[in-house]
């Protein structure tokens, strides 16, 4: 079993993806198969920029089994007040500066449920915890 922790630092552009690209460089250097490591890999991106833009911070952690590839990201809040809309593909709370470092087209989390094989996501005021699953045999497209 593979396990690694990253922090999320809010508002900080220069260093959104940091985590995201050493899943990617792990991934590679396990021999992942390509549809599967590009599968995690834009989920876990997605994710990771929207604690960037969207929280006060917080972190991620990357687990993989034989069997799968679980990520979970957690925030310090505010959360999400409506998840259902916030999953509406065009959907975005992002501010200017968001948008001006190029972030928050509103297609994050639609993206990531697409690439998941399961996606859990929990929120309230004190902040937001997504676990996606990724199985490496098959795919199984239930989410919640």
């Amino acid at each position: 079993m593979v396990t690694k922790e990253y922090q999320i630092i809010a508002k900080n552009y220069d260093l959104a993806g940091r985590a995201s690209s050493d899943i990617k460089r792990t991934l590679k250097n396990q021999g992942t198969p390509l549809t599967l490591m590009k599968r995690v890999c834009a989920a876990s991106y997605e994710a990771e920029i929207n604690v960037v833009i969207h929280s006060v911070g917080g972190y991620a952690t990357y687990e993989e089994t034989e069997e799968h590839i679980i990520l979970e990201f957690h925030d310090d809040g505010p959360g999400i007040p409506d998840i259902h809309l916030a999953m509406t593909e065009g959907y975005s709370t992002a501010t200017e500066i968001d948008h001006m470092n190029g972030f928050g087209a509103g297609m994050g989390l639609s993206n990531i449920k697409k690439s998941a094989d399961v996606m859990e996501i929990n929120s309230d005021h004190l902040g937001t915890h997504l676990r996606l699953t990724f199985y490496k045999r098959g795919r199984n497209h239930e989410s919640l």
